[in-house]
């Protein structure tokens, strides 16, 4: 469990991050530019837990914005409510909830909008973009006000363990306020497209140049790896119910003398239900900037994701990760990863742990660089780059709008 910290709230401390490297690559905070409009973001997940979506758009963000991200709080005995905030490279600004342990829900709740009314008060300006990753937020954050109000609805939180039985009817409420909708996906643009008249289908995009780094390496420099022998399936992600762990048990069986290397941290699940084999490596969690270097030996790459609720409108980004380092994929059929990646035979897509088996055996044979030609001018068609550009666009088509909608409203006005 995260420890909080004891530090006066609203006092700002520096946090290194494993992505340090990548993040100051697309950022430069530099003195003397124009004040910059605050983007206020709700989230469920951890800044510095597995970077994902999130990250690769509010990094991108904070090149026109003041970045400050809400995460869902803490608790600690014998502490007042406070707010720890903290600061990641390009001036991304983390703001923790620090609450007593055993607090009432309802107490939960006015504390946080407290807190968050006094990060307020203390900004030159409010914010320009309220952002929610979180429907859960606007238990506390209704009241505030905003140019534009955004929903990345990045996956079907409602579907996941655990979720709070409140969950839906603030996501009621945020599509009634929103002024923009992106989903992390089609599956997922498809169930909500008919919820709100601004509904923009987002899915997975790629940092291809980071990725591609694996496609460069010769040898094994990973000690935790180098021991493992070939050939090598790999998966790396988060570790929860999401994952078929019979599938990756029935795998490992059929092919004793092939070793599965599970990158990840484990979450909401019993490890000690993991299956456990001598050719199945539990590694563990590592860093976005390590991925490449761990992609680089193995021979494929698995996203062994169970078929349930959880995982009915997940769109993987790890998909086009594994394709722009080269490697061969075979999934389970997602709907998110057969369209549109094993409708034009980038993905192996497979049923059963033998299809599984016979696919993975058939990508290893196969010439690569056919394969590798279609996936690079598939990949060539996105970026985080260019999908920050439409959120961009997006934003700006709102704030534009606002004075016209205004004179619009006061022209009927008059004339009524």
């Amino acid at each position: 469990m995260l420890q909080p910290s004891q530090h006066a709230s609203l006092t700002v401390r520096r946090v290194g991050t494993p992505a340090d490297g990548v993040v100051e690559q697309l950022l430069t905070r530099r003195a003397g530019t124009a004040e910059r409009p605050l983007l206020l973001c709700f989230s469920h997940l951890r800044w510095d837990f597995v970077w994902q979506r999130p990250q690769h758009l509010l990094v991108r963000a904070a090149r026109r914005h003041d970045v400050a991200i809400m995460e869902e709080p803490i608790y600690a005995d014998g502490v007042e409510p406070h707010l720890d905030v903290s600061e990641r490279p390009g001036g991304i600004r983390i703001l923790l909830p620090v609450l007593p342990w055993g607090i009432r829900p309802e107490d939960e709740t006015a504390a946080q909008r407290r807190l968050l009314d006094r990060f307020l008060a203390a900004e030159k300006a409010g914010p320009a973009v309220l952002w929610y990753y979180t429907p859960l937020a606007m238990e506390f954050s209704a009241h505030v006000t905003a140019d534009v109000v955004v929903y990345d609805n990045m996956d079907e939180l409602s579907a996941f363990r655990g979720a709070s039985p409140r969950l839906l009817d603030c996501e009621d409420a945020l599509f009634r306020r929103a002024d923009l909708v992106f989903t992390g996906g089609y599956s997922l643009w498809e169930a909500k497209r008919d919820r709100h008249p601004r509904v923009t289908a987002l899915p997975s995009s790629i940092d291809a140049h980071h990725f591609a780094a694996a496609r460069l390496r010769h040898g094994d420099g990973l000690a935790d790896q180098a021991h493992i022998g070939r050939p090598r399936l790999g998966f790396f992600g988060v570790i929860d119910e999401r994952m078929d762990l019979d599938l990756v048990r029935e795998v490992a069986a059929r092919r004793p003398d092939w070793n599965l290397v599970m990158l990840g941290p484990v979450a909401k699940i019993d490890p000690a239900t993991l299956p456990q084999a001598a050719n199945i490596h539990w590694i563990g969690a590592r860093s976005y900037a390590e991925l490449p270097a761990y992609l680089a030996s193995w021979d494929v790459g698995i996203m062994p994701f169970a078929l349930n609720e959880s995982t009915r409108f997940i769109s993987p980004t790890k998909t086009p990760e594994y394709l722009a380092a080269g490697v061969p994929v075979v999934s389970t059929r997602i709907k998110d990863v057969v369209r549109p990646y094993g409708d034009e035979g980038l993905v192996a897509i497979a049923d059963t742990p033998d299809e599984l088996v016979a696919m993975a055996a058939a990508a290893m044979a196969r010439p690569r660089e056919p394969w590798l030609a279609a996936v690079d001018l598939h990949l060539a068609n996105g970026s985080w780059d260019s999908t920050w550009e439409v959120v961009q666009r997006s934003l700006d088509e709102v704030r534009a709008a606002r004075p016209l909608q205004a004179a619009g409203s006061v022209g009927r006005a008059l004339s009524a």
